[in-house]
């Protein structure tokens, strides 16, 4: 008889980056843990996937994207009641202190610059919501 596994509610993720390769990479990576990914490519999709009442756990933000920027996706989404308080992550190649100090005032929770490890994202996700923790190591 095997014994019954307690499944772990999957965490969902909203990723916001208008360079495929990094969204997919980002979405493999979470998608090996206990989150379940919607990725979209710009700040207007971003802000659709946000404005609904559709359960997001955290969110992914590049700032340069078509559209909308991040920043802006990120200044809206503090403004929207039911997103308020949801941790948002920039991740971005603009790695100034300008940009950093910019969206750290307008909520966001943490800031990654491009090139970043995709384990350490993971990890700071995981951190985020208590959880294991990955082992740090590059990759």
């Amino acid at each position: 008889m095997s014994e019954p596994s307690v499944e772990t509610p999957l965490r969902r993720v909203l990723v916001a980056d208008d360079e495929p390769h990094i969204g997919r990479i980002i979405q493999l990576k979470l998608e090996q843990g206990p989150y379940q990914v919607t990725l979209v490519a710009d700040g207007r999709e971003a802000l659709d996937v946000l404005t609904s009442h559709e359960p997001i756990d955290v969110v992914l933000l590049d700032i340069m994207m078509p559209y909308v920027s991040g920043l802006e996706v990120l200044a809206e989404a503090r403004a929207m009641e039911h997103r308020r308080e949801t941790p948002v992550i920039i991740l971005t190649a603009k790695g100034q202190d300008a940009d950093r100090h910019q969206a750290l005032e307008l909520g966001a929770t943490d800031f990654f610059t491009k090139p970043f490890s995709p384990k350490k994202l993971l990890a700071r996700v995981d951190e985020l919501f208590g959880g294991p923790a990955t082992p740090p190591s590059e990759g």
